[in-house]
């Protein structure tokens, strides 16, 4: 099978300098990209004795190649006499370059915006020339993304939600879709006193550059009677405003299910919280919650136990409940399998939790077992809570 190049190899070549951003790169800093040469594979002596009328259709393919010249090399066969062969195409300049793979508009488009950008802000021409496609792909909203810019550069943070950017026909979807492209942007054209480099990310933008963050709603149940608040049991409160609460509740019980949260039984001087997986920091600050008896119930796995132990971090006395040995064997026949076990170390299970976990995680049971909350019989979440003095 003939490996000779061809014109669509010599566009590939070219292709490649511009999907890896060197061709615009060097539009704004003057490094040359063209002439470019670029070395063909060719027949050899042998091909052409063999298959001359195939090297000729090879070579009339490539002369009659557009935006591109060939390098030729003459060359005396003792059969084909004295002959000429095409060693390299030649792209002479880069409006050669760029018709030949069709981006000449697109070149043209990038250079009014990179222009627009460097004289607002000159500081950003390095990240340019690194993420120029990043530019183009962003074309068509790149007006919205440099007024958002203007106005985060002209209110360094400013203490508002991401809702109240005063840009006309920018919205809070907008922001939050390019929050990784503005993130990129902010980071080269605010002052480091603007900026809190311990929150990264997109989920971390609006605390990085000084916004409101979207408060955590902790959402609690009441599971005795006399504690309902204008005959309301089911509430949310953000996590600034249950930090402020007093609450006349002796007891706290965490579920990670909804439906457990709201089918939890009744008990004395208690209420449940809808928990969140990992994460606790919101709970924290509730510094009365640190003189209740807390109970967390989560699933019968290895993550289970790692929320557990992460929860143990903000409140160091709290009591697991129906995540033990007997519970699990109890419910053999609902088990499931847990997609992406953790195996690493926990410090802060008591014995029987760790000893529970270490068969978990190396699968001395069986392998992956998951044992979902939801899935635990009322009757022994109801043992489960006389056991603990809660009925």
């Amino acid at each position: 099978m003939r490996d000779w190049s061809t014109p669509e190899d010599i566009r590939n070549r070219v292709r490649r300098d511009w999907d890896n951003g060197r061709i615009l790169a060097a539009i704004l800093d003057g490094e040359p990209v063209f002439p470019l040469r670029i070395p063909l594979k060719k027949p050899d002596t042998q091909a052409l004795s063999e298959q001359f009328e195939a090297a000729r259709q090879w070579i009339a393919e490539l002369t009659a190649g557009t935006s591109f010249q060939l390098e030729w090399r003459e060359f005396n066969h003792r059969q084909l006499g004295r002959n000429r062969i095409p060693v390299a195409a030649i792209v002479a300049s880069e409006r050669d370059g760029l018709a030949l793979i069709g981006k000449l508009r697109d070149a043209a488009k990038f250079r009014v915006l990179a222009a627009n950008l460097s004289e607002t802000y000159p500081a950003l021409v390095p990240w340019l020339r690194k993420r120029p496609l990043t530019v183009l792909d962003h074309a068509e909203n790149w007006p919205r993304l440099l007024a958002v810019l203007n106005w985060i550069v002209r209110h360094p943070r400013p203490g508002v939600y991401l809702r109240q950017i005063d840009v006309q026909g920018v919205d809070t979807k907008f922001i939050e879709l390019h929050r990784g492209l503005l993130g990129e942007m902010l980071d080269v054209v605010l002052p480091p006193e603007a900026i809190d480099t311990q929150f990264i990310g997109a989920s971390g933008f609006a605390l990085r550059y000084g916004f409101k963050p979207k408060p955590t709603q902790i959402r609690f149940r009441f599971l005795d009677q006399k504690l309902r608040i204008q005959g309301l049991s089911d509430l949310a409160a953000t996590s600034d405003e249950f930090a402020q609460l007093t609450l006349a509740v002796k007891k706290v019980f965490i579920t990670e299910n909804e439906i457990n949260f709201l089918a939890f039984p009744a008990v004395p001087d208690s209420l449940v919280l809808f928990g969140s997986g990992y994460g606790f920091d919101h709970l924290a600050q509730a510094e009365w919650l640190q003189s209740m008896k807390i109970y967390y119930w989560g699933d019968i796995d290895t993550h289970g136990f790692a929320i557990l132990d992460q929860l143990r971090s903000k409140f160091p006395a709290v009591h697991s409940l129906l995540m033990d040995r007997a519970t699990l064997l109890e419910h053999r026949n609902l088990w499931g399998s847990e997609e992406r076990p953790t195996s690493r170390e926990l410090e802060r299970l008591i014995p029987d939790e760790s000893a529970l976990y270490d068969d978990l995680r190396f699968n001395r049971i069986a392998p992956a077992i998951r044992l979902e909350q939801e899935r635990v019989g009322f009757a022994w979440v109801d043992a489960a809570l006389v056991g603990a003095g809660s009925r």
